[in-house]
């Protein structure tokens, strides 16, 4: 491969958020892949969608882990005032979780499937014999692959997300804890809050993401077009770093487990994956999380599926999605500059 020229920067921060599928910036810092690439990159823990963005916004953040779909939610100003962004590299795809209370997935009937429809149904029922039992539930971000997902699974058992429950935003780190304390009765969220929750008995998973958008992205590196713009040599080896990252992992098994070992350390998701130690990587939903090389690059096919749904939020407010943003924001182009494809 063609040697890369020069990075403009050197020194880098990139926000992250506690979650599993932060692991391939995890993997390139730590096993030496951004460091190879002459980069010294700092990982700051970020616990909220909202805090995150705004800081890559404000230019505190050179760029960040995003779920998916924020970078075109970010260029249309949805949420705050419009920052053009682009996600130059996939990070991982899948990984999400929907789990109900411990409580109300037994008395309802609603467990793990292989058609999540029938754990939908199952609480739908549940509902229609009990119509003063009004659920809240809670999901990471309004514009997030798990707001949308969450919407979809309720609808697969006849029940509408604006009507028949309240939907609240919860920053990942809070979902657990506020299901134990019995402030929402179910969540969507990436791993390791389903699993986590499953194995402290206070929840249960009855759908992933998985099974039901089985092609969208989950999380991409996110970067403001001015950034990408001011810096491209910087981020050509950071998405060089990154894929790097990404054969390591799945080179060998036993890079996964020592994957896990780090992504375990203080400064990332520190004791919340420790139930991981017993629980089997072959297995949903662990399993479901996909960050191969064949995952990484960027395009715009994959990206409709969210991006229809939050053209149908815009055209609520009498808004429509921008083609052309989508196009930009999902353009594989400096993916493919990096990897000469």
């Amino acid at each position: 491969m063609t040697a890369l020229k020069d990075a403009e920067l050197d020194r880098l921060t990139l926000g992250f958020v506690p979650l599993i599928d932060c692991a391939l910036l995890v993997v390139a810092r730590e096993q030496g892949f951004f460091a190879e690439q002459g980069l010294d990159v700092t990982l700051s823990r970020q616990n909220a969608w909202s805090t995150l963005r705004d800081r890559v916004a404000a230019g505190l953040l050179d760029g960040a882990q995003m779920l998916a779909p924020l970078p075109l939610a970010m260029s249309l100003g949805l949420g705050r005032a419009p920052c053009d962004t682009l996600a130059p590299i996939v990070l991982g795809r899948h990984g999400n979780t929907i789990a109900l209370s411990h409580e109300l997935s037994s008395i309802s009937g609603a467990g793990y499937h292989e058609n999540p429809a029938l754990s939908a149904r199952s609480l739908a029922g549940y509902l229609g014999k009990h119509p003063g039992h009004r659920l809240s539930l809670a999901m990471v971000y309004p514009h997030s692959c798990q707001h949308y997902e969450l919407r979809h699974w309720l609808s697969l058992g006849g029940l509408d997300p604006d009507r028949d429950v309240d939907l609240s935003v919860l920053p990942p780190p809070q979902m657990v804890e506020a299901l134990e304390a019995g402030r929402i009765d179910g969540f969507c969220v990436g791993e390791p809050w389903g699993s986590l929750a499953e194995s402290r008995e206070a929840g249960r998973i009855v759908a992933t993401g998985a099974q039901l958008w089985p092609t969208p992205p989950e999380k991409v590196l996110g970067v403001t077009r001015s950034w990408a713009h001011r810096y491209p040599a910087t981020l050509a080896r950071l998405i060089r770093a990154l894929r790097e990252a990404s054969h390591w992992l799945s080179a060998d098994p036993t890079h996964r487990r020592r994957a896990y070992d780090w992504l375990a350390l203080p400064p990332y998701l520190d004791r919340s994956i420790s139930h991981l130690d017993y629980l089997p990587l072959d297995e949903a939903p662990i399993n479901q999380q996909l960050y191969g090389p064949d995952m990484l690059r960027p395009d715009v096919e994959t990206a409709a599926l969210f991006a229809e749904q939050m053209d149908q939020q815009m055209r609520a407010s009498g808004r429509r999605l921008d083609r052309a943003t989508l196009d930009e924001c999902y353009s594989p182009v400096h993916f493919d500059a990096t990897t000469h494809q």
